[in-house]
Formats: structure tokens, C-alpha cells, sequence
């Protein structure tokens, strides 16, 4: 779809918080700092302003990091962008159908077999009963999970778990992926594997929005990045010029070093 598109227009978010009462207390937190600010609402409750105003507009072929400090709003964004918080104020606009693999896990049930979770974890990736089954046989053998695909999910190891549920949460590929961290996937054997899937998973979607605390990484993944500071946008720009400016602002000489090379884009 190359008229995909997402659109942020003064999206703020707040969490209020109903169990800080009292003045003095109230007081010392309108000065501290939590992934984003903490201060008063407009009822005299603390809040969590965890967002406040961002503006970003994504279009097809875009590829952008989202960088920035733990609590400077990258997980909340994407959460926002996934449609897991609604914004508190300003408004989201989008067209395209959208993934989330911030949470591979969600839907896996312990006690379903692997073939029921794939059902189970298809329908809420969106695939309808059809789609699922048109991609059993692919997502089965991606998984190498063999016949204990029969067995309860709850006798499985935890490699084997999450070999399942990225086998099933990348078997589509969205107009507009967003990832919270590169995914390692299950032991060595699958790794490489799935390292190549979600490469090409990248290389195939329309617009990918990645939050890493590896520089490296968004730099090869990546030609845009947001540096995000106590849930605001402080830069956006291309990668290279964006990671810099955050780097000498933060006395930063060396990345954390990732062997992956870049995707390519689908322009």
C-alpha cells in the first residue's frame, strides 16, 4: 500500500495516579521525573505526563528510530501508535493495517496445544479463520516445532514458546510494523532464522517504527530517528545527524555494536 500513512497531531498522554494523596506529597512530585513528568491535573490528581505534544507524520518507505534514555516516552509512543493507550489529548490519523511485536506472547495460552495457539494467536493479529489456515502449514514449519505442535503449550520450554509465538506474530507483513527492540527469538539453531525473517519483514512493510537503546542498530535498521526526552520529541531527522546531536548531549563515544546490517527498504 503506498499510500500508507500515520500522522501524530499534539498527542499528549497522562496516567493518573489515585493513590498519592496529600499536599507535601503532592508538592515534591510536580518536581520529579518518571518516564516523562510527573505534576498536577486539573482536578488536583498527580499525574504521569508520560507524552506531551508530540507531532510526527510518517509516510511510506520511512524507517525510524526512536531513540532516547529509559522513561523518555519510546514504549509509550509505540503503545500509542498500536492503539494499546489512548491519547489524552491531540489526535492520531493513519491508513494502513498495523502490527505491534512489542508483545509476541500476548494470546498464548498454556493450556491450548501449539496448533491451537496458532488459531488463537492469528485471530488477534487480526487473520480471519481462512487466513490462519492458509497459513498453518507455513508458520507450523517456520517453528521446527514438529509434532509437539499437538502437545499443550504448557510442556513446551520457554525457547520453544517464543519460537511459536514469532513463528505465528511474523507470518504477515503490515503496512506499518512496529517493533520495541530487535527480537531474539528462541536458541542459536532458530536465531539466525529469525533474525533473516525479520529483516525481510522490515525490507517488506511500509513504514517501521523501531525503539532500541542500540544505536548501532538503528543506525544500520534505520535512515530516520526521534530523540525522545521526558516524553517529548527534542530532534527528528536523519539518522545520522539525529544520533549525533543525542550522543554530544549525552557525553555518548560508542555504541552498543550490532552485526546486523540494514534492511532494504520497499521503494
Amino acid at each position: 500500500m503506498k499510500d500508507v500513512f500515520m500522522a501524530l497531531e499534539d498527542v499528549s498522554v497522562e496516567f493518573p495516579i489515585y493513590n498519592a494523596h496529600g499536599r507535601s506529597l503532592k508538592r515534591s512530585l510536580v518536581h520529579m521525573t518518571t518516564g516523562g513528568h510527573l505534576g498536577l491535573g486539573q482536578d488536583d490528581r498527580v499525574v504521569v505526563r508520560a507524552l506531551s505534544n508530540v507531532n510526527l507524520s510518517m509516510a511510506h518507505g520511512d524507517r525510524v528510530a526512536l531513540i532516547g534514555h529509559n522513561g523518555a516516552g519510546k514504549t509509550t509512543l509505540l503503545r500509542v501508535l498500536g492503539s494499546v493507550y489512548e491519547p489524552t489529548g491531540g489526535r492520531i490519523r493513519s491508513r494502513g493495517k498495523i502490527a505491534a511485536l512489542s508483545d509476541i506472547m500476548l494470546g498464548i495460552d498454556a493450556e491450548s496445544t501449539g496448533h491451537e495457539n496458532i488459531s488463537i494467536r492469528g485471530r488477534l493479529l487480526g487473520l480471519t479463520h481462512k487466513e490462519v489456515e492458509q497459513r498453518r502449514d507455513e508458520i507450523a514449519d517456520f517453528s521446527g516445532l514438529g509434532d509437539f505442535l499437538e502437545m499443550p503449550v504448557r510442556t513446551y520450554s520457554s525457547g520453544m514458546v517464543l519460537r511459536l509465538a514469532f513463528a505465528v506474530s511474523t507470518s504477515i507483513v503490515p503496512d506499518i510494523l512496529l517493533l520495541d527492540e530487535w527480537i531474539g527469538a528462541g536458541d542459536s539453531n532458530f536465531l539466525n532464522k529469525a533474525e533473516n525473517r525479520l529483516k525481510q519483514l522490515i525490507g517488506e512493510t511500509g513504514i517501521l517504527v523501531l525503539a532500541t537503546h542500540s544505536l548501532e542498530l538503528a543506525r544500520n535498521i534505520c535512515s530516520r530517528a526521534v530523540w525522545m526526552e521526558r516524553g517529548t520529541v527534542k530532534a527528528d531527522g536523519p539518522i545520522g545527524e539525529t544520533i549525533g546531536a543525542y550522543q554530544t548531549a549525552h557525553g555518548l563515544f560508542h555504541d552498543n555494536v550490532s552485526p546486523l546490517r540494514a534492511a532494504p527498504s520497499n521503494e
